[in-house]
């Protein structure tokens, strides 16, 4: 626990801001894993067993409804991939933000002690470092499942949408009774 305290320290409180906005985007990770290893299945069972279950499957009417329910499991997948970007372009910029707030205290330091000290100059080059070193380490590892979460998503809904046919196909003792039992 003290090495983590003492990274924190050397990193300035900007490292705070990094570590608060890699908190935030790993939950978000969390959730969607969760989403979509455990309750996507259900909920595009249910609206594959909805669509399959009504009787009108081909008119105008049902074709909306098609695409509004696609469109809503689409919303679904989608949840939480725009803060998810957000908080993966934000923790460069902090990291950037650190870079600058311990150059200048290195400067600070270089300007009460000269440049012959290297030692007090130290801990400004480790907050300019380790700051910048996160925030690269946090966006990267939420790149990959930024992308892995859009891949699942796109891949749920053509999925659904198969599950979820415009037009059955009818056996001919159905099309008899529709067509009065008149063949030509």
């Amino acid at each position: 626990m003290s090495l983590f305290l003492s990274f924190f320290d050397q990193g300035g409180p900007v490292l705070y801001a990094v570590f608060v906005a890699a908190a935030l985007l790993w939950g978000i990770i969390a959730e969607r894993l969760w989403f979509f290893y455990r309750a996507r299945h259900a909920m595009a069972s249910e609206l594959a067993e909805r669509w399959v279950a009504r009787q009108d499957t081909v008119s105008a009417g049902a074709r909306q409804i098609r695409k509004a329910w696609l469109s809503q499991f689409k919303t679904k997948t989608d949840h939480s991939l725009i803060l998810l970007g957000t908080l993966i372009g934000i923790c460069p910029l902090l990291g950037l933000l650190g870079t600058v707030t311990g150059m200048i205290e290195v400067f600070d330091v270089l300007s009460a002690t000269g440049t012959g000290n290297a030692r007090a100059m130290a801990g400004g080059i480790a907050q300019a470092t380790l700051p910048t070193m996160a925030g690269l380490v946090v966006a990267l590892s939420g790149l990959y499942f930024r992308s892995r979460f859009q891949r699942l998503s796109q891949r749920a809904v053509q999925s659904l949408s198969e599950q979820m046919p415009l037009a059955r196909a009818h056996s001919n003792a159905s099309l008899n009774a529709r067509s009065g039992g008149v063949h030509g």
